[in-house]
């Protein structure tokens, strides 16, 4: 059980919290949505007891655990000697119950006896998310745990999730898994800086949310004309001098000011999204061709014989389960690995955007304006527009990439690229931290770009909207037409 009442919380000189409240019930199911930081993992750390409110009340009753986005230090994971004795330090589970755990979350090719230190990222996530599950405590939080799984990964995800028997918190953009099995959604609004609750799954969150900001929006546009009104009235009695005339100005005046001063800023949601893209640099036809390329790691073959191209202006999907070499074979792609054979032929005036969901091009140390006029020639003012059409407004530019969260160096990492005339956008996993709002403010500019495009995603409604000519299947080496 969690209850909070009024409480408070600053971080820096940003107020997360104004007076929030919320109730999560003893073995309920809650999801938690909001945009890109606006203070859903700060809740779960406070949650934890990572860090402290300022004021008010935040009560817990039960042992709580909780599994971030990505696991990158987990003290717990490096003094560990072995997967086995990480994830089950008490034996209390038979060896097949663990491998077949790990099976389910893409981790077959896992010993039990193997060192958990050397996996990567997304492994050690999972292997974090298996250990949670495995211990079961009575309040469960998990940050975006389907993040580095493909469909069926989520599926059993999804299914074993409805099953716990205790209670589960999960911040997640994956719609499928906030519509099975929950009982309540929680929204964390950043710009209010309170917490709404929303009985029943997300859908249902959609509906309610979309009736509040309709009431909302008509609010606001009648409070507007009223203004105008009044300022209309204003330029009519402005020419009149007398002691009367004078106060009625000012007592006018006044009243437009208050009204203007509590006027409630328009939902993010009803905001329309218009984007301005330079148009891709010149290339041929064909900007690129792969023709028999191959890689492999020691004994284990990732990518043989692979061979497609790529047309200007055209849209492909890389499509395939986890571990079936996409990202190989992007990598190559860059120049980031070297293919043992085959070759790669590119037009000279190629120029490649390329978009990673690990930000390895990015200076965590600069702020978001140095960032993108790193990046992109232009004047002050069009690179503080441009960032403010990917929700970063006002002071917003002026803070460390470091500091923002994986949904919001996304949409950094997005309004670079589209910045720039590149010819050919290589996108892997661009949705993976993305809050509802900006996957449709993503997917909305990347419509509009002009230029070859190949995309990976697990999203399928988002390739779906992105409408690619071609998908190229791997590992089944095999380009395929879209219908």
């Amino acid at each position: 059980m969690i209850s909070a009442k009024n409480i408070f919380y600053s971080y820096g000189k940003e107020n997360i919290f104004e007076g929030a409240n919320f109730y999560v019930a003893k073995n309920s199911k809650v999801g938690v949505v909001g945009a890109n930081g606006s203070g859903k993992s700060t809740l779960f750390n406070l949650i934890m007891g990572q860090d402290f409110i300022d004021d008010g009340s935040l009560e817990i009753v039960g042992d709580v655990m909780s599994v971030p986005q990505e696991v990158k230090q987990d003290p717990l994971m490096e003094k560990a000697t072995s997967i086995r004795e990480y994830l089950d330090p008490y034996y209390e589970k038979q060896d097949y119950e663990l491998l077949k755990m790990l099976s389910k979350l893409e981790l077959s090719r896992l010993f039990l006896d193997g060192k958990p230190q050397v996996l990567s990222g997304g492994q050690k996530t999972k292997l974090a998310i298996a250990r949670a599950l495995i211990f079961e405590p009575d309040i469960l939080l998990l940050d975006e745990p389907t993040n580095f799984l493909d469909v069926e990964g989520k599926l059993w995800m999804m299914n074993f999730l409805g099953r716990y028997s205790k209670t589960l918190i999960i911040i997640s953009h994956d719609l499928k898994l906030l519509d099975k099995n929950i009982d309540k959604i929680i929204e964390v609004d950043k710009r209010t800086k309170q917490i709404t609750e929303y009985n029943g799954n997300y859908t249902n969150y959609v509906n309610l949310k979309g009736e509040r900001e309709e009431l909302l929006v008509h609010q606001i546009h009648v409070q507007s004309r009223k203004i105008v009104e009044m300022k209309k009235g204003l330029v009519r009695i402005s020419g009149n001098r007398s002691e009367k005339g004078v106060r009625q100005k000012l007592n006018l005046q006044k009243r437009i000011e208050k009204l203007v001063v509590a006027l409630p800023e328009m939902p993010p949601a009803a905001k329309k999204i218009s984007m301005q893209l330079p148009e891709p640099a010149w290339v041929g036809e064909v900007p690129f061709m792969v023709k028999n390329l191959s890689k492999s790691y020691g004994e284990k073959k990732v990518l043989t014989d692979i061979n497609f191209d790529i047309k200007r202006g055209e849209r492909i999907a890389l499509m395939g389960q986890n571990g079936a070499g996409k990202s190989t074979l992007i990598k190559i792609l860059m120049g980031m690995l070297v293919q043992d054979s085959g070759e790669i032929i590119k037009d000279e005036k190629l120029k490649i955007g390329y978009y990673s969901q690990e930000f390895e091009t990015f200076d965590m140390d600069k702020n978001l304006l140095e960032t993108v006029r790193d990046k992109c020639e232009m004047a002050e003012p069009q690179l503080r527009c441009l960032l403010g059409r990917f929700l970063f407004p006002g002071q917003k530019v002026f803070q460390k990439v470091s500091t923002l969260s994986g949904g919001e160096k996304t949409r950094l990492s997005i309004a670079t690229l589209l910045a720039k005339n590149y010819n050919l956008l290589i996108l892997d996993e661009p949705t993976t931290y993305l809050d509802v709002l900006s996957q449709r403010l993503i997917l909305e500019a990347l419509k509009f770009y002009q230029g070859a495009m190949i995309i990976v995603s697990h999203t399928p409604e988002f390739i779906a909207e992105l409408k690619p000519s071609r998908h190229f299947l791997l590992p089944e080496n095999k380009m395929i037409l879209c219908q």
